[in-house]
């Protein structure tokens, strides 16, 4: 750590505490790249993964109702029976293929939307063998594909299922959170979206100073010692072409060329600055040089063939989860959320986080909205662990909350700014688990 000078010119050097770290993250790594297999399987995996947890939830919570947990096959007319299954959402306004190959030969073309949902948007709740429509107690507007569901209620005459309560998996066990005696930091950063003349260059090179300890007093220096850990949510790099073509759902055109390579040269110095001082992690996101199908993949080494040379820089998944001194922290760049939001009527970032948990899976639109690798035999982003700490990158503005489950699990849920646009980090201390912004803003 850099040598600070108190008001007797003395000098005083600062030592970063050391952590025990371990990476949580290889579910998320890809067996291999078998792409020719159908998503059916996909579905199947993740039904069977959490049938038995949600059975027993329904139990615990209808037990004494006496009520029968039936596959949907099974079902009789008008009995009261419980059932497992996945839900999906049906939606006019949903894009496909066919309708842009319409819109490219000037039939029926579609609206530009960032948004889908509609009144008459329905459900239906599928299981192994089949699938049936659902009305009743369950809102449809809050809900997505792919969420794993228990349901309560009874056939009608109208072959629909009359919905008169439901339960989700809830989050797993967690394990007990270690008690810190001291303040250490982890910083999480998000969107850097860095390109030759980004206004993010500046704040972004203020944040590594400040980090590195060549900014601020001696509070501010021995403040920035206790950051052990820097992690950035996705989209280091910012991605060439409009925002409004980011926004819009579209399959018929080929991804467009990511960042130019002097962009990601100098992302590279920098990153080869910060990886001086502390270990950092970098995450992948939708504009940054890797495949976009989630679990998105580290980013190559080459990209950073400075900072690669140090071994506090590591290139991780996204999803990403870790472990430091016994405090697990999960976190994914914003690709979960924002389709969430899409094709929901749920806004609020923290919201949805929270939902995710309820609902013990990260992603549960991929792979219908939400691109992902066609798994055939697990469901990766199903929670096998209740993380202690819940991040999400490349949000509008910078949130928190404490999330307390109906079993006990605590979780700190961060919804991380995009730094291009706010100029802001976050800083979240491991002994308490709170979490403050900090802007690096120099026009504010």
């Amino acid at each position: 750590m850099p040598m600070a000078v108190d008001g007797k010119l003395t000098e005083v050097k600062y030592t970063r505490p050391e952590c025990a770290f371990c990476d949580l993250s290889q579910r998320f790594t890809l067996p291999d790249r078998t792409f020719n297999r159908q998503y059916a399987a996909f579905y199947c995996a993740r039904y069977m993964a959490v049938r038995d947890v949600l059975e027993d939830r329904a139990r615990q919570k209808w037990g004494k109702l006496d009520v029968p947990i039936a596959t949907l096959c099974d079902l009789v007319e008008d009995k009261r029976s419980v059932v497992v299954g996945t839900l999906f959402k049906i939606m006019e306004l949903q894009p496909s293929i066919l309708k842009e190959i319409s819109e490219e030969h000037h039939i029926a073309p579609q609206p530009q939307r960032s948004h889908f949902t509609d009144n008459a948007d329905s459900l239906v709740l599928e299981d192994d063998k089949q699938r049936l429509a659902l009305s009743g107690n369950i809102d449809v507007h809050t809900h997505v594909t792919g969420v794993p569901v228990a349901l309560l209620g009874r056939v009608g005459t109208d072959g629909r299922f009359a919905v008169e309560d439901f339960c989700y998996a809830e989050p797993p066990e967690q394990i007990k959170r270690p008690l810190l005696k001291t303040d250490m930091f982890v910083l999480l950063v998000s969107g850097i979206g860095l390109t030759e003349k980004a206004d993010s260059l500046l704040p972004f090179q203020l944040l590594i100073d400040y980090v590195s300890g060549f900014l601020g007093c001696d509070a501010d220096q021995e403040r920035a010692s206790r950051v052990v850990r820097v992690v950035f949510a996705g989209n280091s790099l910012r991605q060439k072409g409009s925002s409004k073509d980011m926004s819009r759902a579209k399959f018929t055109v080929r991804k467009e060329s990511s960042a130019d390579a002097s962009v990601a040269r100098l992302l590279d110095s920098l990153l080869e600055q910060l990886s001086r001082s502390v270990e950092v992690d970098v995450m992948p996101g939708l504009s940054d040089p890797a495949a976009s199908l989630l679990p998105q993949q580290p980013m190559h080494p080459c990209l950073f063939p400075g900072a690669s040379q140090r071994a506090s820089l590591r290139c991780v998944t996204n999803p990403y989860q870790f472990e430091l001194d016994g405090l697990r922290v999960l976190g994914t760049s914003g690709q979960n959320v924002t389709d969430v939001q899409r094709y929901s009527q749920l806004t609020c970032p923290l919201d949805i986080m929270e939902k995710t948990l309820q609902w013990r899976h990260l992603a549960p639109t991929c792979p219908d909205t939400l691109s992902c690798y066609p798994f055939t035999d697990q469901d990766p982003f199903i929670l096998d662990s209740c993380p202690h700490v819940y991040f999400v990158g490349n949000q509008k503005k910078f949130a928190t909350k404490l999330y307390k489950s109906e079993q006990g699990q605590t979780v700190r849920l961060v919804a991380v700014p995009s730094f291009c646009k706010t100029f802001t980090c976050v800083w979240l201390n491991m002994r308490t688990l709170e979490c403050e912004p900090m802007s690096f803003d120099v026009n504010p």
